[in-house]
């Protein structure tokens, strides 16, 4: 017997039946205003603000994966299901209430240790420790071990057999010089000539003398130049011991020989090695910037003029950074702040030095 289907049930129906098909009319507009607007887009990237990911994300994880890419929309459903675990994982995120772990060591004592391997190259783990005990810090060994570790920094056996070039300038700063050539291009009436300009530089005060000026340097003329500035009387070099230079071959066993006779070793430096020469290459820089490039040498005279005037500015008027601004004339003293500043002029004003004006 089949039941009965009373008046009002079958109006549901009914009902029911228009609104789905309502429905279905609905999404399937949707549906292709979605595959237009994605034809329209072609490749480009559509920019989501967090709210919309956040919307989009809540609807898209009630439809499921399955009915999501059965849909045309404007994002994957892989995408969409992303950014639900992302919303998740944001819910119950700790990572604000976590408390900080193990601290790192203070930066005073990491410079510290640091500093005292450095300066100290046969102290070992604990005699650094025992030192940092004596400054009021506690420090474990292992924990200098790793600091000296992660900068690179060799157990102590090994880094007392190595001398570095800088510790061994330190160690002999007062007897060593430096020597070195530069070039100029210079008119003369043969045309642009090339001059070789050989200087030598005292590490320790900064000072520089030019040995001689030559369009063509030979070994011969080398050693004659060497032989004047290792002079017992007024020689340059008369009171170093060591002089270091670049393997040009103008560097001759005789010049060497000559160096020896005087009491000064010859240090020859590794190939392609300008930076163990750093002082001899930062005059050369110096007086290319501020001197010869900014003019053009006419004859071998001009340039000598030019060249012996820049270095008598730079050996007795110009502060240098490397010396704590100060300048080389030991006799220098400034001036009371209360007396006329002069300018001196040289090379036409293309080299200025000021002074105070004599009370």
């Amino acid at each position: 017997m089949r039941p009965q289907l009373y008046p009002w049930q079958f109006l549901s129906v009914i009902v029911a039946g228009i609104i789905n098909d309502q429905q279905q009319l609905e999404m399937d507009y949707l549906k292709e205003e979605n595959r237009i607007l994605r034809e329209q887009l072609g490749s480009k990237r559509i920019q989501l603000t967090d709210d919309q990911r956040r919307r989009l994300a809540i609807l898209g994880k009630a439809l499921g994966h399955k009915v999501l890419s059965e849909i045309c929309t404007i994002v994957t459903p892989c995408t969409i299901m992303r950014w639900h675990r992302k919303l998740i994982a944001h819910k119950y995120d700790g990572s604000k209430a976590r408390k900080p772990g193990r601290p790192r060591v203070m930066l005073e004592i990491r410079k510290l240790v640091l500093r005292f391997a450095t300066e100290n190259r046969t102290w070992g783990y604990e005699r650094i420790e025992g030192e940092l005990g004596k400054l009021g810090h506690r420090v474990a060994r292992s924990t200098v071990a790793n600091i000296l570790r992660k900068n690179g920094f060799e157990p102590a056996p090994n880094r007392s057999k190595r001398i570095t070039w800088a510790e061994f300038l330190r160690m002999h700063w007062e007897s060593i010089a430096a020597m070195d050539f530069f070039t100029v291009e210079v008119w003369t009436a043969k045309g642009l000539t090339r001059f070789h300009v050989l200087f030598v530089i005292d590490l320790s005060t900064r000072r520089v003398e030019i040995a001689g000026i030559s369009d063509r340097p030979h070994g011969a003329w080398v050693q004659r130049v060497l032989k004047r500035m290792t002079d017992d009387f007024d020689g340059f070099l008369r009171n170093h011991k060591f002089l270091i230079h670049d393997r040009d071959p103008l560097f001759t066993k005789s010049m060497i020989e000559t160096l020896a006779s005087a009491g000064v070793k010859s240090i020859k430096l590794p190939p392609k090695s300008p930076n163990l020469n750093a002082y001899a290459e930062r005059f050369v820089r110096s007086i290319k910037h501020e001197c010869l490039n900014r003019i053009i040498p006419i004859g071998e005279k001009h340039l000598w003029r030019a060249v012996d005037t820049y270095v008598e500015h730079y050996n007795y008027d110009r502060p240098h950074q490397g010396m704590g601004n100060l300048v080389l004339d030991p006799f220098f003293h400034p001036a009371e702040p209360d007396f006329r500043v002069i300018c001196d002029e040289q090379l036409g004003g293309l080299i200025r030095s000021y002074r105070r004006a004599a009370a």
